[in-house]
């Protein structure tokens, strides 16, 4: 449907007023005008331009632009804006930076926190090439959510995600749930050409790491140059 209303609008102005990025725009996701409608966006920090090139993500990748140390304010107000409960953020990967972004995240939290003290948060974060050292101040943090995702089977990583490995990304997660957090999240993208078989074994790598929520997609091509899809997965197969 074509996006319309008055809360996307209102959305929408929120986040060019404050020159924020969304996911949902940069990548190019077709459920924005729902979400939009309805009032919600899930912010992406630390720029839009991603120094990855995964095959099924619409996100510009290139050389990042400086860092803004004023996002996490902007971020923090834009949700009090839009009386959002519970705020997801995610951000592009930032290999360019010392501690791949570790810092603004850790801003960021806290700013939500202190404007918005009564709204939760999921982060979806990268893998910061798992260096433990620099997702321990995310840990410390202490967001409701913790989220990192596999994004497709063993198989496919390497052409899913050019940059990522599959094991490190079950590091990253194991660490995050025996560092103590409550709840840790990771999703995986269907129809990309995986097995039933080796989408299960994905399941139970998940459960082995103590991951508390997984969410299953289906992926759908941002544009002809992305990763095209393989199979539509019926509702019965979900």
């Amino acid at each position: 449907k074509l996006p319309t209303g008055d809360a996307y609008r209102n959305v929408r102005g929120i986040t060019k007023a404050n020159n924020l990025h969304t996911i949902c725009e940069s990548g190019n996701c077709p459920n924005m005008g729902e979400c939009w409608g309805a009032g919600t966006a899930t912010f992406m920090i630390l720029g839009n331009i991603c120094t990855r090139s995964c095959g099924f993500c619409n996100v510009m990748t290139g050389r990042p632009l400086p860092v803004d140390i004023l996002e996490p304010n902007k971020v923090a107000q834009s949700i009090k804006l839009m009386k959002v409960k519970h705020a997801v953020i995610t951000s592009v990967d930032r290999d360019d930076l010392k501690d791949g972004g570790a810092s603004i995240w850790v801003e960021t939290i806290n700013e939500i926190r202190k404007v918005n003290p009564t709204t939760t948060m999921e982060t979806l974060i990268p893998d910061f090439k798992g260096r433990l050292k620099d997702i321990q101040p995310i840990i410390d943090a202490a967001p409701e959510v913790v989220s990192h995702n596999m994004e497709t089977v063993r198989r496919l990583t390497k052409s899913v995600r050019i940059q990522a490995k599959y094991d490190r990304s079950l590091d990253v997660l194991k660490y995050l749930k025996e560092s103590g957090l409550s709840r840790t999240k990771s999703g995986v993208m269907l129809g990309l050409g995986e097995k039933r078989k080796e989408v299960l074994e994905t399941l139970y790598d998940l459960r082995r790491v103590g991951v508390d929520i997984v969410t299953l997609g289906q992926y759908l091509q941002p544009s002809k140059k992305h990763l095209p899809v393989v199979d539509f997965i019926t509702p019965d197969e979900f």
